[in-house]
């Protein structure tokens, strides 16, 4: 597809897909007070309106509602329905916070209400805390406003509803208003709360005297909330901005696949989640383990990130036991994540410990013997609730349809969070895996490329297998609060991957079509990845324009060693194999590798709210790395690269933001050309368009991204017959397509993950590939749908 017509088919999609959106748009209609503690008189006598008004912004009438902590409400009869209560938000005002319990049947509650000492208490009798899948959830904000230690919504039985209020030195105050989205409670310390309604009936509220608020009410309330996920939708992540950012609000594609995903889908594997994102695939398998790279808009990214922090490379194995959700940032990704290939980069986050106990034992039976027991604890380890842990862990073992292709795994994963102070938190985690699988390199294929064995058959000597994997992970997350606007967040992780034993692979083409040649490797290569990074975030203003800025040093040291001996084996005949013959007791010389590559980053972003509904992203970083081959030090190489970044998000509706986006991406190229002159590094440059929806109140949100990368400096081997050992960097590739992404809730419990990508990757320039070829493992059309109800 050229260039104009993707740019036509795309702007003809943005076109039809605004007009209906701006047709389904509701309008607004005004919010009318609670006369009564009564939930069913409440919503006699209000109006059904779209979107939940601010305390702050509700005109208040001469005779103001009454409080519910001055007059408690008398305790009505228990409901005879169960009314869902399908989520809870918290939205900061500038009195406070409200704290609203999202039902479309509130009519049928009942509201009572009871204090104790510092504790506000309110009993919804009639209701229960339930996803739309019909899991129950709790609802947890730690100090969310000066004055309010927690605010708790539970379930306390199979017909009541709990939301607990507890003050830090005096009784709450808390207010009930009515919403067609639910109940909305309106939650205030003493030191902010609203004016005592025993003021005279005629004095309108807005007339009463007020105290001038500090400058700490001044400030905006960062809410920190812990919970259930509610469903498959996620509204922001950290990947793209390290900050806690709305996707709406973010010029870049990012697909998050949540844990309910996980669990519904039964995911084990990187690749079966990447399944439901538009735009990846899988770039090998790596003799018939689960690692490999993966191929994003094209190109292929070796190794993950995890938490944020770069993992090891394509070897590195994860198991999804502790894995809390996976997050893809499409795009060049360099600005804040150093040397990464122009495609994206992959980023899993992990679970962390919870505040109230929760256990949970799980066991998964499959075909061809395979078993899975997993269990995953977490609560608190003091009454104070300070030092939380979570311990995930999980078995494995498996066969195969594939003859001699047994595998077993063992998986163990702790976390620990220490509040040291309400503004300071050490979060430290670790990880252990052992994997024992074999190497398959899957079936042979003669020369007019028929397929002749069944597909169980395996030309492997199984008595000389004997290969495993060991991975460790371990590091903290240091954050402390130098105020509501300003906080220093200071990370490290280390990863190590040592894998080697004894395997036996294919080499070379078959021989008369018939014999398969095979080597017998002894081998031992451990790959070492440290990450060290400090950010500093703040929130400020200048005039009207608000700013979130993000200042950041990492350091990255990735090591690597290799020792390995071989030993050619007897042709193995393909027709009439033999598995059973005696290990070689002479092998080869050693075959000794090991390098080192240091790289240094800094980088600065600002996300600079312009209006409301118009933002912009700009950011650069410098990179400084330098690689080592220890066994010949003369090999020393030093690169170093900058990588901008900037976007916009315009925003015509609450439900629609449109996007565009500039960044960019580098790889060190490794070695010398004929001249001994270092390669520089391979650049990455992209331009991004697109369209964000959110659709049905907010539970169904799409992406549509159209995107043209380019990637130059790529090593090509050397035209000059003299230096055909050489390489020069005339490479290019380039990469256009368009994206469609769709995740969430169309009906009450009815969730689908649909997607779409048209990825035309294709080499431009080179001297060895033929101009046109398509880039390997990138797949022109792929599409999948997931839905459960």
């Amino acid at each position: 597809m050229k260039q104009k017509q993707l740019v036509k088919i795309f702007l003809l999609t943005i076109s039809v897909w605004h007009w209906g959106a701006i047709g389904a748009a509701a309008t607004e209609v005004p919010k009318q007070e609670v006369q009564s503690k009564s939930v069913a008189s409440v919503l006699r006598n209000s109006r059904s309106i779209r979107q939940i008004r601010q305390l702050s912004e509700i005109e208040r009438p001469s005779t103001s509602a009454q409080m519910l902590v001055q007059t408690p409400a008398p305790i009505p009869a228990p409901a005879t329905q169960v009314v869902p209560i399908t989520g809870v938000k918290a939205n900061p005002t500038q009195k406070g916070v409200e704290v609203i319990l999202e039902t479309t049947q509130g009519e049928q509650l009942q509201v009572t209400n009871r204090s104790t000492g510092n504790n506000f208490i309110v009993d919804i009798i009639g209701g229960q805390l339930r996803l739309a899948s019909g899991d129950a959830f709790t609802f947890r904000s730690q100090k969310p406003i000066t004055g309010i230690t927690e605010i708790t919504v539970t379930n306390v039985d199979a017909n009541t509803v709990r939301v607990t209020v507890i003050g830090e030195k005096a009784l709450p105050t808390v207010e009930l208003f009515d919403d067609n989205a639910g109940l909305v409670f309106a939650v205030a310390s003493q030191a902010t709360a609203l004016p005592a309604p025993q003021q005279p009936p005629q004095t309108p509220a807005s007339e009463t005297p007020q105290e001038q608020p500090s400058a700490e009410s001044d400030e905006p309330i960062e809410l920190v909330v812990t919970g259930e996920q509610d469903g498959y939708r996620v509204p922001d992540a950290s990947t793209a901005t390290r900050t806690d950012t709305p996707l709406r609000d973010i010029p870049a594609s990012i697909q998050v696949i949540p844990r309910q995903v996980i669990e519904d889908r039964n995911i084990e594997r990187v690749q079966d989640a990447l399944e439901n994102v538009s735009g990846v695939t899988k770039g090998g398998n790596y003799g018939g383990t689960a690692a490999g790279a993966f191929v994003i808009r094209g190109f292929s990214q070796d190794g993950n990130f995890r938490n944020g922090l770069r993992d090891n490379g394509f070897n590195s194995l994860s198991d999804f036991a502790s894995i809390e959700r996976v997050e893809v940032l499409k795009g060049p990704a360099s600005v804040l994540f150093g040397q990464v290939e122009p495609g994206g980069i992959i980023n899993l986050v992990t679970k962390q410990p919870l505040n109230e106990p929760y256990y949970s034992v799980e066991f998964t039976a499959e075909n061809y013997n395979f078993y899975r027991p997993t269990f995953d604890i977490s609560g608190p380890l003091n009454a104070e609730k300070t030092v939380l842990y979570r311990l995930n862990a999980a078995y494995q073992n498996s066969g195969s349809f594939r003859d001699f292709v047994d595998s077993e795994r063992f998986f163990i994963a702790p976390a620990l969070t220490w509040k040291i102070g309400s503004n300071t938190t050490l979060d430290l985690d670790f990880e252990y895996l052992q994997d024992d699988s074999p190497f398959d390199r899957g079936l042979v294929i003669l020369d007019d490329n028929s397929l002749p064995l069944p597909i169980n058959r395996n030309l492997n000597y199984p008595l000389l297998h004997d290969f495993n994997q060991r991975i460790y992970r371990g590091g903290y997350r240091f954050e402390h609060r130098f105020s509501d606007n300003w906080r220093i967040r200071n990370n490290f992780f280390l990863s190590s991957v040592d894998r080697g034993g004894f395997s036996v692979n294919p080499e070379g083409r078959l021989i008369d079509n018939r014999f398969s040649p095979r080597v017998f490797y002894d081998e031992r290569n451990v790959t070492q990845n440290y990450t060290v990074q400090t950010d500093l975030i703040g929130k400020f203003n200048t005039g009207s324009i608000a700013h979130q800025l993000l200042l950041g040093f990492d350091f990255n040291r990735n090591t690597s060693f290799y020792e390995g001996r071989s030993a050619s084996l007897p042709p193995n005949d393909i027709f009439n194999p033999v598995f059973e013959i005696p290990r070689p007791t002479v092998l080869s010389d050693p075959e000794i590798f090991s390098d080192r590559t240091d790289t240094w980053g800094i980088y600065l972003q600002d996300q600079v709210t312009l209006l409301d509904n118009l933002k912009l992203l700009v950011g650069g970083r410098f990179d400084f790395s330098t690689q080592n081959n220890l066994v010949d030090p003369r090999s020393e190489q030093f690169n170093d690269a900058f990588s901008p970044r900037v976007g916009i998000v315009y925003q015509p509706s609450q439900a629609i933001s449109l996007y565009a986006s500039y960044s960019t991406s580098f790889v060190p190229a490794i070695g010398l050309s004929a001249s001994d002159s270092p390669f520089k590094p391979e650049k990455g440059k992209q331009f991004e368009v697109g369209i964000k929806g959110e659709f049905l109140d907010g539970k169904l949100s799409a992406t549509l991204a159209a995107f043209d990368i380019t990637k130059s400096n790529i090593l090509t081997t050397d035209p000059n017959p003299n230096n055909s050992r050489f390489s020069i960097q005339v490479g290019e590739q380039q990469s256009q397509g368009i994206e469609l992404d769709v995740i969430g809730e169309i009906l009450p419990g009815w969730n689908i993950i649909a997607t779409y990508a048209y990825i035309d990757a294709r080499v431009t320039e080179d001297n060895t590939i033929p101009i046109g070829n398509r880039l390997p493992n990138s797949a022109q059309h792929t599409a999948s749908f997931w839905t459960t109800y």
